[in-house]
């Protein structure tokens, strides 16, 4: 039976977990929320006191936690996962943090002989609860094809884009995508909104368009409903948004619009909106319009 263990309970990695459960593989859980382990131990997983026990006798350990500064010490405290790890033991990291962190991280592994993958997702809670998540992963292709049915019990995609920090960067670039085309959403049922049109209404008009989008069809209703309950919160999105810039800077790439980004959620930090979805953004419009995006009808 295939063996993972894995470190991060939060709002992806409890229904990842749940579907590796389901498709027969054996899961060692550790977090810091004691809840959470317990909820994971209640849905077939065993727990572990520690990362390095975490780690011992898996054939994949998995890190789905906020940052990088948390994956290094994850990987390299005294109780932490390289104490524990058996050489030729995947680490698959599938947080979300910069290129050079991922390479520094896989050099860390290989000095304990282990294959390091960088693997972040995209799919958001829905995605990682239907077991329809994608994998953008950085490393070796051999290494994928031999842990494939992990990745298959999670996600519908694994694609490997090329050596350690090509999955994290594919990241980022995912994030400048999805994060601007929420601005865009919000930018345009502002517009509307403010000229006197329903915004449900020019939604159900411009979806079978050009302007159609995964992004149109999640985050408009969730705008004009006044539904910011998260799939993926503010806060995750304004570290990754933060990490663009931090790697952009690094290699010296302008990024105009993605900046102008930046100080959007920057501002909604201050005004306490961090914990939206972030279909949230159009509150920033709303506060500099002075208009609410919200549907008419019942």
């Amino acid at each position: 039976m295939r063996k993972v263990g894995f470190i991060g309970l939060g709002i992806m990695g409890k229904p990842m977990v749940r579907n590796l459960l389901k498709a027969g593989i054996a899961v060692t859980v550790y977090d810091i929320n004691a809840a959470a382990v317990e909820e994971m131990v209640k849905a077939g997983a065993k727990s572990a006191a520690t990362p390095k026990d975490t780690a011992k006798g898996q054939d994949v350990v998995i890190t789905m936690v906020p940052n990088g500064k948390i994956v290094e010490s994850l990987l390299t405290g005294d109780d932490g996962i390289l104490a524990g790890v058996d050489a030729g033991t995947v680490i698959a990291d599938m947080s979300s943090v910069t290129p050079t962190q991922s390479k520094h991280f896989a050099k860390l592994a290989a000095e304990k002989n282990c294959p390091f993958l960088d693997s972040p997702v995209s799919g958001g809670e829905p995605g990682a609860v239907e077991a329809r998540l994608a994998f953008m992963i950085g490393g070796d292709e051999k290494v994928v094809d031999s842990i494939h049915d992990v990745f298959d019990a999670m996600g519908k995609s694994a694609i490997v884009i090329g050596p350690n920090g090509a999955g994290s960067v594919t990241k980022l670039a995912n994030q400048v995508m999805v994060n601007l085309n929420i601005a865009a959403v919000s930018e345009a049922l502002i517009l509307a909104q403010k000229a006197g049109a329903d915004p449900k209404k020019v939604f159900e008009a411009t979806r079978g368009g050009l302007a159609a989008s995964q992004i149109l069809t999640d985050k408009a209703p969730k705008m004009f409903n006044r539904d910011f309950k998260p799939g993926g919160t503010l806060a995750i999105n304004l570290k990754d948004i933060t990490n663009v810039m931090d790697t952009a800077k690094e290699f010296e790439v302008p990024l105009v619009m993605t900046s102008v980004l930046h100080q959007i959620m920057l501002s909604l930090k201050i005004s306490g909106n961090l914990m939206d979805d972030h279909s949230g953004i159009v509150k920033f419009y709303e506060k500099i319009a002075g208009v609410e995006v919200k549907t008419q009808e019942a």
